[in-house]
C-alpha cells in the first residue's frame, strides 16, 4: 500500500514545483527590503517588509566595512536593476562601498569600494547603471564615478568645483539631464548628461535659483516627469517647478510650507518623497521633529496641506515602498524607525511600529525584488 502511494506523490512534485515557481515568480509575491544606514554605528540594518500588513523583521544587521572614522550620514544608492546598493561615507577614507543585493534573501555581500572625490552629502546612479554621481556639501563638488564591473565603483571621471554646499544631484526620468542643489547660493543647477561617456555639462541656463537662504536641500521628480519638487532646508519650504525635459528648463509655480501649525524654532527640512502613483508628497523637518504630508493636484501638480504628523527625533531620512501603501521614517536622535501606513484616499499616515536599528540612522532605501 505504501509504494503506489509514494510512487503516486513522486509523479505530483514536477507539477507542485512549477505551480510553486509560478507563485513565487508572480509580481504580487515580489519581496520587499528595507536598507537603514546608522552613521555612528557604521552599519546597515536590513528589514524585510511584509506588504500585508506593514510588519518589518530584521534579516540582518552589516558593518560597512573599510571605515576608519565614520562620518555623520550614509547616502547610499540602488542600482536601476536592483541588484546593487551603494554607500558613501562622511568620514574616513572617502569611499563608495559596494554591497551585491542577494536576490531571493535581500542579504548584502560587499563586492568593491571605490574612491570618492570628497565626503559626499548624497549619491545616485544614473538610469542605465553605468555612472555614480555624487553632491559633496563640505567640498562645494559635483561628481560623477563610472561604475566598472557590476557593483565596483571606479575613480571619479568628472569633479566640477565651485558648487556651494551641494546637497543632492539626480538624473531627470529621461537620464539626459542631471539636476543638483547647492545650498550654499540657493540655486537648483542643471546639467545636459552623456550616458554613454558620463559627462556633464551646464544646461543653458545653467540655473534658477530660490529666495535667499531658504537652502535648498532634496529634490524629487513626480512620476509623470513633467514636475519637480524642492525641498529647501532652511526654510522649510518646498517648491513647485514645471519641468520641461526637451529644454532642462523650470519654471516655479508655487511655494508652500513643511513648518506645522504653532511652531516657532529654527526650521531644519531634510527630506522628501513622493508615492509612485504621484498623488501624495511628504516631507520631514527636524526641528519639529515632524512629517508634512501634502495633496497633489493631477493636473497642475500643485500641493495642498493636509496634515502633520509627529515622528521620530530629528528625522534626518524617510522613504516610500515602492506599492506607495508603507512609509518607513527614522530618527537620527531616537535610534529608532517607525512604520506607517498610507490611506490611500486621503494620504494620511496610521503608525504601525516602533522599531530599534542602529546609532544616529539618517538614510532609508527601499527595494522590491521580484
Amino acid at each position: 500500500m505504501q509504494e503506489p502511494f509514494c510512487r503516486g506523490l513522486l509523479t505530483l512534485l514536477p507539477a507542485f514545483a512549477m505551480v510553486s515557481g509560478a507563485i513565487r515568480s508572480t509580481p504580487g509575491y515580489a519581496a520587499t527590503f528595507a536598507y537603514v544606514g546608522n552613521a555612528e554605528s557604521n552599519d546597515i540594518y536590513v528589514f524585510r517588509l511584509d506588504k500585508q500588513n506593514g510588519k518589518l523583521t530584521v534579516v540582518e544587521k552589516v558593518m560597512i566595512p573599510g571605515i576608519t572614522q565614520p562620518g555623520i550620514s550614509t547616502p547610499m544608492a540602488v542600482s536601476p536593476d536592483h541588484r546593487f546598493l551603494y554607500v558613501g561615507t562622511r568620514g574616513e577614507p572617502k569611499i563608495a562601498v559596494g554591497f551585491a543585493i542577494d536576490q531571493e534573501k535581500g542579504t548584502l555581500r560587499h563586492v568593491a569600494s571605490g574612491p570618492l572625490a570628497d565626503s559626499m552629502a548624497y549619491l545616485a546612479t544614473d538610469r542605465t547603471g553605468r555612472f555614480l554621481l555624487g553632491a559633496s556639501y563640505p567640498g562645494h563638488k559635483i561628481t560623477v564615478n563610472p561604475i566598472g564591473p557590476p557593483g565596483v565603483v571606479q575613480a571619479p571621471s568628472q569633479v566640477l568645483q565651485n558648487y556651494p554646499n551641494a546637497h543632492s544631484v539626480l538624473p531627470d526620468p529621461g537620464n539626459r539631464r542631471v539636476l543638483a542643489l547647492t545650498l550654499g547660493n540657493d540655486h537648483v543647477n542643471q546639467f545636459t548628461f552623456d550616458d554613454v561617456t558620463g559627462i556633464l555639462t551646464p544646461n543653458v541656463p545653467s540655473s534658477v535659483r530660490v529666495n535667499a537662504k531658504a537652502g535648498p536641500r532634496h529634490f524629487v521628480f513626480h512620476p509623470n516627469g513633467k514636475i519637480m519638487y524642492v525641498l529647501c532646508e532652511l526654510d522649510a519650504s518646498i517648491y513647485v517647478f514645471d519641468y520641461d525635459a526637451s529644454q532642462g528648463e523650470l519654471r516655479q509655480k508655487q511655494i508652500v510650507s513643511a513648518i506645522p501649525p504653532g511652531f516657532q524654532g529654527e526650521p531644519s527640512a531634510a527630506d522628501l518623497h513622493i508615492t509612485p502613483d504621484g498623488r501624495f508628497l511628504y516631507g520631514s523637518e527636524r526641528a519639529s521633529s515632524t512629517l508634512a504630508v501634502f495633496r497633489i493636484d493631477p493636473a497642475k501638480g500643485t500641493l495642498s496641506p493636509i496634515e502633520s504628523v509627529p515622528t521620530e527625533k530629528q528625522p534626518r531620512g524617510f522613504n516610500i515602498d515602492p506599492s506607495g501603501r508603507y512609509l518607513l521614517a527614522v530618527g537620527q536622535l531616537s535610534h529608532r524607525l517607525s512604520s506607517y501606513k498610507i490611506d490611500s484616499e486621503s494620504g494620511k499616515l496610521s503608525k504601525l511600529k516602533e522599531y530599534p536599528v542602529g546609532r544616529s540612522p539618517n538614510w532609508i532605501e527601499i527595494v522590491e525584488i521580484p
